[in-house]
């Protein structure tokens, strides 16, 4: 049986290769799909059936028969093309407004994305693996100073995470990539040293560079993405992989942020353990002495 699609891409080859074999309905489902994709990512399923003159069982039927468990899966396909094609926020406002016919309130926004926010929030603790958690801080509290990359999107990210590591005391390094510089501030990078990337799709070549650079010079990296598919997680010593929170195209980044706070408060914590084992250790040998 072929596998499910992973991407738009994937969809779109699998429906004009299977296209011929479809029943006369589903053809004119396809035709449909794949004419109107910005109206198939948001529109409901009642909608979308009525404009391409179908039933709503017919393009569920569609989906099922192309290995999704039901519509709304196949159209998250639709949804992350979109996301994807058009970065311009003016054009992803446009594209809503125009697949929806709905023109919501600032109110009514304030809602959906605290109540998106709210979901993936919970859900965080349940999808991070313990274990790699106190693996990427086994490779901070080891590292003598922890760069720190992010472009685009992802930056805001990165720059908590490096603003959150100084204030525990973590000689760290933001690579900012200031004047174009990303490689030069990359080479101040030692052996000693641990790198920390974060990357969601589409993944800044900028920040595959980086890790690439590192894993060539045996430097452990630890990644913040989106998917263990990410071209990051397959570079990482350690992935943690964060499903964010999106609402009509546009993409939160509540979980990371609060994936790096954990991350530096928890590398904090050891770090004054250790102190205190230090100092209780110096003070039982300066007892022995007296």
């Amino acid at each position: 049986m072929p596998q499910t699609p992973q991407d738009f891409t994937d969809l779109e080859a699998r429906i004009t290769a299977d296209y011929p074999s479809l029943s006369r309905r589903l053809q004119q489902t396809a035709r449909f799909l794949l004419d109107h994709p910005q109206e198939v990512a948001f529109a409901t399923v009642a909608k979308l059936a009525e404009q391409a003159g179908v039933t709503p069982s017919t393009l569920i039927r569609f989906a099922n028969n192309f290995g999704f468990k039901g519509f709304s899966e196949m159209q998250q396909l639709f949804r992350a093309r979109l996301v994807d094609e058009l970065p311009n926020y003016t054009e992803r406002i446009h594209a809503v407004r125009t697949a929806t016919g709905e023109t919501p309130d600032s109110t009514q926004l304030l809602w959906e994305f605290a109540e998106a926010n709210r979901e993936v929030l919970e859900q965080l603790p349940g999808r991070t693996d313990p274990r790699q958690l106190e693996r990427a801080l086994d490779i901070f509290e080891r590292a003598e100073i922890v760069h720190v990359m992010g472009a685009r999107r992802s930056f805001v990210v990165a720059s908590y995470m490096a603003y959150a590591l100084q204030h525990v005391d973590k000689r760290t390094q933001l690579v900012s990539g200031l004047g174009g510089m990303h490689r030069e501030q990359l080479k101040s990078m030692g052996a000693k040293d641990a790198l920390m990337v974060v990357s969601f799709s589409p993944y800044a070549q900028e920040s595959r560079d980086a890790a690439e650079e590192a894993c060539e010079r045996g430097i452990p990296v630890v990644v913040i993405t989106d998917s263990n598919l990410s071209p990051l997680a397959r570079l990482a010593d350690v992935s943690l992989v964060v499903k964010e929170a999106e609402v009509k195209s546009f993409r939160g980044l509540t979980a990371s942020l609060c994936l790096t706070q954990t991350l530096a408060i928890a590398l904090g914590v050891r770090q004054d353990e250790a102190r205190d084992a230090g100092t209780r250790l110096e003070k039982s040998s300066a007892d022995k002495l007296l």
